[in-house]
């Protein structure tokens, strides 16, 4: 995630790790208010339980989320958390959570590129877990259908409507041509022009890991033009276009490539139902001094 490559890329991601198990109720955003008052500026600067942040540990036969298959190349930007997390413990230690980085930089990350901003309520722990086997059947798949992204939003709590929502993310970020190699070359719900203008950056065999923009309109601005890229079969991936394919999801689709504020609202309420998805709280977790282990 320079800020977008890194920091959004990254954020999109986060939004899937942000469903994973966590318990309680969050606090107002003065959270930090007496114990480390100059948190939210300090993050500004420079999963809602963080597991996503666990780096593989040999030694301790444990394998995280990083390398697992929705993962794997495509979430970074991990070095923005951890610069954000050392200057952190330096001004007050052992008090703001790797989680609530977490949250507060995609509030942040959404609002400097374009988008809207909301309310992130604070106070989330660190797990002392990943789960390896629950990323890669948990994410949503660049290769699933509409009924199957249905399906598993709703399994997380979450509407039709809301998932849809989200998916707005893909307004900014990359994906590898790995992911889309075969809707470009093979399927026939693309515009022509669009899939030639991506395949001069994905062969048909090789380059793999070669990224190409979820939104080649606009991609370092989060607005509504991944609504309008669908609408004109422009969808860079296979679970993208499944948004507008003579679905049940066509006519919201169509309002957000109309309506940017409607979009952004729908956007921002979707994002605070996000986190506060059962955290970690009290006395559960921890507050890591490194994101990437354990204390």
């Amino acid at each position: 995630m320079a800020f977008q490559s890194h920091y959004f890329g990254f954020w999109f991601f986060v939004i899937f790790v942000l469903f994973g198990s966590c318990s309680a109720q969050l606090s107002s955003s003065y959270y930090y208010a007496k114990t480390c008052p100059g948190a939210l500026s300090t993050i500004r600067a420079a999963g809602c339980d963080a597991s996503v942040l666990l780096d593989d540990d040999d030694t301790a036969n444990f394998t995280g989320e990083k390398s697992a298959g929705p993962n794997a190349n495509s979430i970074r930007g991990f070095e923005v958390i951890d610069s954000i997390k050392t200057q952190l413990e330096t001004i007050c230690p052992g008090v703001v959570s790797c989680a609530d980085i977490l949250a507060v930089t995609a509030r942040d990350s959404v609002a400097a590129l374009g988008g809207p901003t909301w309310t992130v309520q604070l106070g989330r722990r660190d797990s002392t877990t990943a789960s390896f086997s629950n990323a890669n059947t948990d994410l949503a798949s660049p290769l699933m259908n509409l009924d199957e992204l249905i399906a598993i939003f709703s399994n997380k709590g979450f509407t039709a409507k809301e998932m849809v929502a989200l998916s707005g993310s893909h307004t900014t970020g990359q994906a590898r041509c790995l992911l889309f190699r075969n809707r470009i070359y093979n399927e026939t719900n693309i515009d022509s022009t669009f899939a030639k203008s991506i395949q001069s950056n994905c062969p048909s065999s090789g380059g793999g890991d070669n990224l190409s923009p979820l939104d080649a309109t606009s991609p370092v601005i989060f607005d509504n033009a991944y609504f309008k890229n669908l609408v004109n079969n422009k969808g860079l991936l296979h679970s993208d276009q499944q948004l507008f394919n003579g679905g049940s999801a066509d006519d919201q689709v169509k309002e957000y490539s109309n309506n940017p504020i409607t979009f952004n609202a729908d956007f921002a309420d979707a994002m605070v139902k996000m986190g506060n998805i059962s955290p970690l709280t009290g006395t559960s977790g921890q507050i890591r001094t490194n994101c990437r282990k354990v204390n």
